[in-house]
């Protein structure tokens, strides 16, 4: 694997991980969200140094059908984090504290759950686009490719999805990117690993949906 490969594959995983630790809001404390929240940011603009080739070359070329689907959730995710940020420093009463901000609190909170909510679900999809890439460096490392394996490995996936189409329904997520929820729930009483591994199968689960759309869109 080359050198700027890696740096891309190891941020992408630090991005997720803070992504699911994101969602989890008051279970790890208003404080360390928005720092977390602050470190996510600077991490995509860095993806987005990573990638500038690409940004460059958007209105460029021909538009095949995964092109599309990519450009355009990727303007869905920046508008997103642009939501997210805006919001976010609307509302912080830690790390942009400082700023003379006020009023707006209520229009910042539906925004910040909207974005943030969509946001998961895109960068989910996003990651499932790109996952083919991850596959073939692993393949790359595998001496003796098995069948076996693959549909092994494809059945625990579709597992965790299933879970996961379980888990957006109990935890109402639709709802709450909808707003017909204005508030998160949280119980405060759950294990963080049980609300982890809830996001972490939605976000296998919506994966699973931006892998096959890359595999069809490219057929």
């Amino acid at each position: 694997m080359n050198p700027q490969a890696l740096k891309k594959l190891t941020l992408d995983f630090i991005m997720t991980i803070l992504l699911l630790l994101l969602m989890t809001y008051e279970l790890i404390g208003r404080a360390t969200h928005e720092w977390l929240g602050t470190g996510m940011l600077l991490l995509v603009l860095i993806h987005h140094i990573f990638n500038h080739k690409w940004s460059k070359a958007v209105f460029k070329g021909k538009y095949t059908p995964y092109r599309m689907i990519q450009t355009i959730l990727v303007a869905l995710l920046v508008l997103c984090m642009l939501g997210a940020m805006i919001s976010g420093i609307m509302l912080s009463r830690y790390v942009f504290d400082f700023l003379p901000i006020q009023g707006g609190r209520s229009f910042a909170r539906n925004l910040h759950m909207v974005s943030a909510y969509w946001g998961f679900v895109f960068m989910a999809v996003h990651l499932g686009l790109h996952w083919g890439m991850v596959m073939n460096i692993a393949n790359k490392h595998i001496k003796k490719p098995s069948a076996i394996r693959k549909w092994i490995l494809r059945g625990f996936a579709l597992l965790i999805a299933g879970y996961g189409v379980y888990a957006f329904i109990n935890r109402d997520i639709f709802s709450y990117m909808v707003l017909k929820e204005q508030f998160v729930y949280f119980n405060y009483e759950e294990p963080i690993v049980r609300f982890l591994a809830d996001y972490l199968s939605i976000m296998c689960l919506f994966g699973c949906i931006g892998y096959y759309m890359r595999k069809y869109s490219k057929k």
